[in-house]
């Protein structure tokens, strides 16, 4: 347990010294919560209704988050220890590769988590957010968002023969979820040929559940949106770890 302690220590360190990953998880979410706040405010998404645009965007900006350390910074990172043979290295020590990937998805996770608190604490205090959804709701929705986005980052590593092919295949998967997705801007603007494009990509379950439980959604009101992710977490993991036994990435 000191042994793994010590590595997440490590990794941690390593994570806050990345500047993508400090930046994009913990200042650039905010930044887009005050840019689009500034621009919009936080009213009604239309004349009547009950939810206000910062209340929907704030979810959608913590899949952003989670987005950020799934399909590139984890990803990204165990390829690039992959490449340098790291792993072939732990191999050696009593604590084994495995340790390394677990401090890995622990570290991320805990970061991710610390994004989304940071994003929910700047938004109550700006544009006095409301989180209507039931704690465990809440919790479950980012769970499931967090498995089906990290198990995604953990296939493109295996897929990618190595650090440079792994980047284009985040980096393109990335940017076309972002700003397809509605994690950027309200899906409600997209015209119709984008939101049927939308409807393939798993961020856009996401964001949708993240959303609507936030809104006070019950869960069961988005069975399909849980059946999705976990059905791509389930895949992913599945043929990501098919694939990492088939090549010899130690």
């Amino acid at each position: 347990m000191k042994g793994f302690a010590a590595i997440c220590k490590i990794e941690l360190r390593l994570f806050t010294r990345d500047f993508f990953n400090f930046f994009f998880v913990l200042v650039f979410p905010v930044l887009m919560l005050l840019l689009f706040g500034g621009i919009f405010g936080n009213t009604p998404i239309y004349d009547g209704a009950e939810v206000n645009m910062m209340d929907i965007s704030v979810p959608a900006y913590a899949v952003m988050i989670i987005g950020v350390t799934g399909l590139m910074s984890l990803p990204l990172t165990l390829s690039g220890y992959k490449e340098k043979k790291i792993y072939k290295r732990f191999d050696a020590t009593p604590a084994g590769k495995k340790s390394i990937l677990a401090a890995q998805v622990f570290i991320n996770l805990i970061m991710t988590l610390i994004g989304i608190l940071i994003l929910l604490i700047a938004g109550t205090i700006f544009y006095h957010i409301q989180v209507r959804g039931a704690f465990l709701s809440v919790c479950v929705s980012v769970l499931f968002s967090i498995a089906a986005l990290f198990s995604m980052g953990f296939l493109f590593t295996a897929i990618g023969r190595d650090l440079k092919s792994t980047s284009l295949i985040c980096y393109l998967f990335y940017f076309i979820m972002l700003f397809l997705s509605g994690a950027t801007m309200p899906d409600m603007l997209f015209p119709d040929t984008v939101k049927r494009i939308s409807g393939l990509l798993p961020m856009t379950y996401a964001v949708d559940l993240m959303q609507g439980v936030f809104a006070g959604d019950s869960l069961r009101l988005h069975g399909k949106e849980l059946m999705v992710l976990g059905s791509v977490t389930a895949v992913c993991a599945i043929v990501g770890a098919a694939l990492y036994r088939k090549k010899d990435w130690t």
